[in-house]
């Protein structure tokens, strides 16, 4: 699919469908912020969330008192209802507008202490657009700084949102981000959409050591 079909298919997920029934919400985000909480970031931390949404993580992070952090999605539209749902606190947070196979914003940001992905790498089925996502990745990421991606893993649904997508294990992560990179954590979770289904994911914590 075109970068403008998909760009066309998220817009119309958001318009189309309340926050609190879609297939990914979260009400409360437990794993990720789990995960963050690990680092033990300063509230200067630069946290770097791509493919956002409409998450309650940034509620959360904003709740923690973060005061750097980054929100960036492919989709104007679940950035206005994210934005609409925070309210002024939003004044807060760095909004960006890009896609991550074909970056022209973050690409050219400082770099930043976390990478935070729930539900977005899995999307990137072709090997060019993996490689440019963890292009992107690498550049971003500080030494010492943290990467979270929670992808399906591969028990995982084969579609969402009716796209097909690409599933991955710990190991298959390891493997992508490298040497450079240390795996601190991850375990398997069940996510239990809004309708009842289920979703099999893999959450993983990375350092960057070098």
């Amino acid at each position: 699919m075109k970068s403008s079909d998909l760009e066309k298919h998220w817009n119309k997920a958001y318009e189309n469908t309340d926050t609190e029934k879609l297939g990914w919400y979260e009400d409360y985000p437990e794993p990720s912020l789990q995960l963050i909480k690990k680092c033990n970031f300063d509230k200067e931390a630069i946290l770097l969330n791509v493919g956002v949404g409409a998450t309650t993580l940034i509620d959360e992070l904003l709740e923690l008192e973060y005061s750097n952090i980054i929100a960036s999605d492919f989709s104007t539209s679940s950035l206005e209802k994210l934005k609409n749902r925070i309210g002024v606190e939003g004044r807060k947070i760095q909004w960006i507008i890009d896609d991550l196979t074909k970056s022209k914003k973050l690409i050219d940001l400082p770099q930043v202490d976390l990478w935070n992905d729930r539900a977005v790498l899995h999307f990137f089925t072709d090997a060019q657009d993996q490689d440019a996502y963890f292009s992107v990745l690498n550049k971003l990421v500080k030494r010492n700084g943290f990467v979270v991606i929670a992808a399906f893993n591969l028990d995982g649904a084969l579609k969402c949102s009716g796209l097909t997508v690409y599933r991955y294990n710990k190991e298959m992560l390891e493997d992508r981000l490298g040497n450079d990179f240390q795996c601190l954590d991850s375990f398997d979770y069940t996510y239990y959409m809004p309708g009842g289904d289920t979703r099999e994911y893999v959450y993983t914590l990375f350092k960057r050591v070098k």
